[in-house]
């Protein structure tokens, strides 16, 4: 009995490192997550880990403790999106975009190899066979 709600108790508080690993680092580089920032003077990783450690401590849970980060930093501090509103275009876009590029680059390829159809009809040659003999025949009486 005891066994089960110590696992219990394990199981609901949320791990200050999987927390951290949910938020960016707020030093400036905004690209590493806060539990592994390596920037090695970076305030702001220890700044994270404290105040995430003092609200699990409160009993607040993963969630709650985000949520108190993007109160506190805005939006940006999240390492992934949320999937709702106009974010909602980040996970979308490229599942729709991807594909709908890849068909224009292929139509755009498909039209530039294709012959014209007034190119095709034309004779190879524009000006007429029995001119070209004339002014050969001319040029021959010229140069002597």
């Amino acid at each position: 009995m005891i066994l089960a709600a110590n696992s219990f108790a394990s199981a609901s508080k949320p791990d200050a490192k999987k927390v951290g690993e949910g938020l960016l680092c707020q030093c400036g580089c905004n690209v590493q997550v806060s539990s592994h920032c390596q920037h090695g003077e970076c305030s702001s990783h220890a700044e994270m880990r404290a105040i995430i450690q003092k609200e699990i401590d409160d009993g607040k849970d993963e969630a709650a403790i985000r949520a108190d980060f993007v109160n506190r930093y805005g939006i940006q501090v999240l390492a992934t999106p949320p999937a709702a509103g106009f974010y909602l275009t980040v996970w979308i876009l490229p599942a729709v975009g991807v594909p709908l590029g890849l068909a224009v680059v292929i139509a755009f390829v498909r039209r530039w190899r294709r012959p014209r159809a007034e190119t095709a009809d034309m004779p190879t040659s524009p000006i007429d066979p029995k001119t070209i003999a004339a002014m050969e025949e001319e040029m021959k009486q010229v140069t002597g």
